[in-house]
């Protein structure tokens, strides 16, 4: 059924809370000057000359054959306009990265703008969802500071500040740095995307860190770009290079409240929702590897749970051919969460609480399955990567519910492609 997100009355008018801002200003104020100081050792042509340029361009269609009448398929971010191709990304990196292995201080920074039809879902409210209104939207999805602190451990700690990428979960916004055009339900309704606030990674050994942070909520910041007034944080631990380097763990938590003030009123504020996600990865052989996600979500405010397992397989059939395997089984039990959003900006809209129109199913339990392979030739030094992605993707509803085509359908056949060039 199609579903309009609840309003209320004028957003209050509030100032930037310096409790939650200092969490992370402070920090970087403490940490940068020692940075800077060790930094300056260097020469400035010296340190630019290690401050780096990147761009990449991707493009896609994801074939429906069904032919939705809303144009949509359901369930799906990336790829979401059924039958249309599209620039999903062009993006522009200027970063310097830090030494993360360094005995002294460090300092660092990435900016990353992005320009496409996938900006829609990565906006963060504040800073970026005012920009455009169309499908095509301008993002910047990081812009932080990076220090290394030689602080408690051998390996000592690392700090970001400003707008963070989530940590949380296998897929990421990059989609050089995941095996399918389309995401997982695991992804898009389970884990945040965006942040601004702090994360450390405190290096406790040589194959054990722990992770942390603070911040503002997922795709939100200060100020009127805020849903609620309650800042959210992260802990967890990931394990690296056990079993003979072959096994990769990590938990990622996190805890805070995610709902808008116009949806809940005042309850929004200490309504919390809880995140969990365990992930691990397995190097079976030299061509051979699996990817497991477990997820366990659950929101107070809206008294709703998810839970969900992904698996991955990738296998290496020729220097320039991978294989891909995605199987995914995803409960919605209250029908709250998995939700496709039919206006250019009824993504962002529905984060801060507003009316704008959606499309819904009630409590479901999703099967999807894609299949898919990755051919990356070789073309020159100019250009550092070129993959050509084709995908076949089947998502089923295993409780007899309709939410596909439309709300038609009991499921639905999806075949993608995308193309990225990476220079």
């Amino acid at each position: 059924m199609n579903r309009v997100y609840p309003g209320g009355s004028t957003f209050p008018k509030r100032t930037i809370r310096a409790r939650r801002a200092g969490l992370f200003l402070i920090a970087v104020m403490m940490a940068c000057p020692l940075a800077i100081n060790d930094a300056a050792a260097k020469t400035p042509a010296e340190w630019f000359d290690d401050v780096t340029f990147a761009g990449q361009v991707e493009g896609g269609i994801n074939a429906n054959v069904a032919r939705p009448a809303n144009g949509i398929n359901f369930g799906q971010f990336f790829g979401d306009r059924a039958n249309q191709a599209q620039l999903d990304q062009l993006t522009l990196t200027v970063a310097h990265a830090v030494d993360t292995t360094a005995s002294s201080y460090d300092l660092g920074f990435m900016i990353r703008g992005l320009y496409g039809d996938d900006g829609r879902y990565f906006n963060i409210a504040g800073i970026t969802d005012h920009l455009m209104s169309s499908r095509y939207q301008f993002i910047v999805p990081q812009a932080h500071i990076d220090v290394h602190l030689p602080w408690l451990t051998r390996h000592g700690l690392d700090m970001q500040a400003g707008i963070l990428a989530s940590p949380m979960g296998v897929e990421a916004l990059d989609p050089s740095l995941r095996p399918f055009y389309t995401l997982s339900y695991t992804t898009e309704y389970s884990t945040p995307f965006e942040h601004v606030g702090t994360m450390f990674q405190w290096h406790l050994t040589d194959h054990i860190d722990a992770l942390f942070g603070v911040d503002t909520g997922n795709q939100v910041s200060f100020g009127r770009g805020d849903n609620n007034r309650s800042a959210a944080g992260y802990f967890g631990l990931t394990a690296s290079s056990l079993a003979n380097g072959r096994l990769s763990l990590t938990y990622l938590g996190r805890v805070g409240p995610e709902n808008a003030t116009r949806s809940l009123g005042q309850r929004a504020n200490s309504a919390q929702r809880y995140w969990n996600d365990l992930s691990g990865s397995y190097k079976i052989s030299d061509r051979l590897s699996f990817t497991g996600e477990l997820n366990f979500l659950h929101d107070v405010g809206l008294r709703a749970n998810t839970y969900s397992f992904v698996s991955y397989l990738s296998y290496q059939l020729t220097p320039t051919l991978l294989l891909n395997y995605r199987g995914e089984i995803y409960r919605d039990d209250s029908g709250l969460l998995v939700t496709t959003f039919i206006a250019n900006n009824a993504y962002m809209q529905a984060t801060l609480g507003n009316p704008t129109i959606t499309q819904s199913a009630p409590p479901t339990t999703y099967g999807a399955l894609t299949l898919g392979a990755t051919w990356r030739p070789a073309l020159g030094h100019s250009i550092k990567l070129f993959e050509i992605r084709p995908e076949i993707r089947f998502d089923r509803s295993l409780n007899g519910t309709r939410p596909f085509n439309d709300l038609r359908n009991v499921g639905q056949f999806t075949f993608g492609a995308d193309a990225i060039l990476g220079f």
